[in-house]
């Protein structure tokens, strides 16, 4: 099965400006800008996702803690065989879930939609970030896909990193 990932500096632009879109705000683009296919490597990705489920603890501990602001965690949400990764938003989390809201349009699956709640346990999230002292803390499944981005904009998410 072929995994599809979603990367979008729109979205974290709107993590830091506060203003994100409303889920009736119109209809859905046919293949969103955040969506990548392809151009990174594979094996960074995967080596990606596994830091972020080992550091969820200490993310949970960070999140629980309030010291930051936008927090998200990355859900898989698989329909049809293909997977797409989903930033939710606005999140909880308790007795090993994470609920939050759908951050971004689909681009491959269709059984979800921006703004729509969305429930996963802890061991199953892809990522996590945050944001403090205007730095990105996670977020590793971004790195893998600077590759695929234009050089000015992969720079000035670079600067952004709390760990480039």
């Amino acid at each position: 099965m072929k995994t599809f990932l979603a990367w979008s500096s729109a979205l974290l632009i709107l993590f830091l400006c506060s203003c994100a879109r409303s889920p009736d705000s119109g209809e859905q683009a046919e293949s969103p800008t955040t969506l990548v296919t392809e151009g990174y490597d594979e094996q960074e990705m995967q080596a990606a996702i596994a830091r972020a489920k080992k550091e969820v603890d200490a993310f949970i501990a960070e999140f629980t803690e309030g010291d930051g602001s936008d927090f998200s965690v990355k859900a898989p949400i698989e329909d049809q065989g293909d997977t797409e990764h989903f930033w939710l938003t606005h999140i909880t989390y308790r007795d090993g879930l994470f609920e939050g809201v759908i951050g971004n349009d689909p681009g491959i699956v269709s059984n979800v939609r921006i703004g729509q709640k969305w429930t996963i346990k802890k061991e199953d999230i892809s990522d996590w970030m945050y944001m403090r002292d205007g730095k990105i803390h996670g977020n590793y499944t971004m790195r893998p896909l600077l590759k695929t981005m234009p050089e000015q904009q992969a720079a000035q998410l670079r600067s952004m990193l709390a760990e480039p």
